[in-house]
């Protein structure tokens, strides 16, 4: 699998707040927070789940990933997806392993493993 999904018993919301408080203990910080479900709103379409989008950043790490390997920028970011799924709260992201493995760089793939295990025990602890 591409992705790291699971289920949470919290909304969105509470999963997005949760999630924040996690990744700042990792150091990783939200540049960005994307609602979705607003956006298209705002642009006269109908989509009535709530979707957001989190971008995140831990800087030393992204620092050293563009150090070993710049093409590896093209993944940098990291996003975070917290979305309601039918009734459902889930919190996912694309595994970094899986992204960082088109770079076809060794080091590049020790470097997204740990930063995907960081990851996902934010993503646990979010739950």
């Amino acid at each position: 699998m591409f992705d790291y999904t699971v289920e949470t018993g919290k909304n969105v919301d509470e999963a997005v707040e949760s999630l924040e408080a996690n990744l700042m203990e990792e150091k990783f910080g939200v540049l960005w927070a994307f609602d979705i479900k607003d956006k298209l709103h705002e642009k006269g379409l109908e989509f009535d789940k709530d979707f957001k989008v989190l971008e995140v950043c831990n800087p030393k790490e992204a620092q050293r990933v563009l150090n070993e390997n710049t093409l590896a920028g093209y993944f940098l970011p990291c996003k975070i997806v917290v979305y309601n799924d039918d009734g459902t709260t889930k919190i996912g992201m694309p595994k970094p392993t899986s992204l960082i493995q088109m770079v076809e760089d060794e080091n590049i793939q020790d470097i997204a493993k740990d930063i995907e295990h960081r990851l996902i025990q934010c993503i646990d602890q979010s739950v």
